[in-house]
């Protein structure tokens, strides 16, 4: 079974290292992390020289990463062997490549920390290779976190480096930069810099050092199109019209669609008091407040009108159909049609 990024983590920040790492997924951000925290800490800086060697698997091949993994260290108790992008290793799925590996993982040199890191997916767990690294290894499965969970996920990030958020804060940031965790944990690390002891970070923290408009956001379009605020709502698509880089049309059409997803959920369970709703989509009370008055003003039969209008959209904005119509005034005509 894998092992889970935090567990790792833990066994690492306590300088407890393992022969090999196998780390891969579809969340980047822990594949890093680790491979981050061995790189830095595993052998002291003065040995490196000798002693670390980084691969990157579209520019080698098998042979020459056990090679260099079956080397002893040069006047230090370990070496460390970092292959990056193994996914890209053109011999990966080569029968007689795998054979190499699988010798390996039976006896590997002690004295190697060996960490490879097979990004952006999954390696294929059924097959003799991925069983075997399954168990021979220190094997991580970094997933991508789900929306439902990504409140929590950030509340205990800010709990580890120290700091605490308030929960419209998080739900700013989850809304305004979704589960990309690397894009999440940079934004928020240049904030970090302008706090020197721990802080409850707000709304207005996040408007002033990340730029996520506290007013003119994706968390209050949703919440301006959920209360039928015509004028509100019209406002952040000027907003969002004024800096279209920001503020890209097609994960628009994806938070609208997903709000009411929500929506839709909540009828088919008959829901209408907020813990029940919050139950329903994952979310803390205070957002499923909303979602209940959204229920209301939205019925089942106008939010199956709604993926319409979203599928209307999406084909104007791939040419069909679409005139001259610019994004924003897609947009514009999408939000008309809901609100109306």
């Amino acid at each position: 079974m894998p092992q889970k990024p935090q567990d790792v983590l833990k066994d690492l920040k306590e300088k407890k290292f393992a022969p090999i790492y196998f780390l891969d997924g579809e969340e980047p951000f822990y594949v890093d992390l680790i491979t981050s925290i061995i790189e830095k800490n595993a052998i002291a800086e003065h040995e490196r020289g000798f002693n670390q060697i980084v691969l990157y698997g579209k520019d080698s091949n098998m042979g020459v990463i056990l090679n260099n993994a079956r080397k002893f260290p040069m006047m230090a108790e370990r070496q460390v062997v970092i292959v990056k992008e193994f996914q890209s290793l053109p011999d990966l799925n080569n029968e007689e490549s795998q054979k190499l590996l699988l010798g390996y993982l039976q006896n590997p040199l002690p004295s190697t920390i060996l960490v490879l890191a097979h990004m952006h997916k999954k390696f294929d767990g059924r097959s003799a290779l991925g069983r075997e690294l399954d168990k021979k290894t220190v094997f991580v499965r970094s997933d991508k976190v789900p929306e439902y969970q990504l409140n929590k996920w950030i509340e205990d990030y800010f709990k580890e480096i120290g700091h605490s958020i308030d929960t419209r804060a998080c739900q700013l940031l989850a809304d305004s930069i979704g589960n990309n965790l690397e894009v999440l944990t940079n934004e928020l690390s240049k904030m970090f810099l302008n706090f020197k002891e721990p802080t409850k970070v707000t709304t207005e923290h996040i408007s002033k050092y990340i730029g996520i408009n506290k007013d003119y956001n994706n968390f209050e379009f949703l919440k301006a199109i959920g209360f039928k605020d015509v004028a509100k709502a019209n406002k952040i698509i000027h907003y969002f019209s004024q800096n279209p880089k920001a503020h890209p049309i097609i994960p628009l059409f994806s938070l609208i669609y997903n709000y009411f997803t929500k929506i839709a959920l909540i009828h088919q369970a008959g829901a209408t008091s907020e813990y029940q709703v919050a139950g329903i989509i994952g979310l803390p009370p205070f957002v499923a407040k909303e979602y209940v008055v959204a229920a209301r003003n939205y019925n089942l039969g106008k939010v199956i009108d709604v993926f319409r209008y979203l599928k209307e959209a999406d084909l104007r904005f791939k040419g069909v159909d679409s005139g001259a119509m610019s994004d924003a005034e897609n947009l514009r005509e999408l939000v008309y049609l809901i609100l109306h």
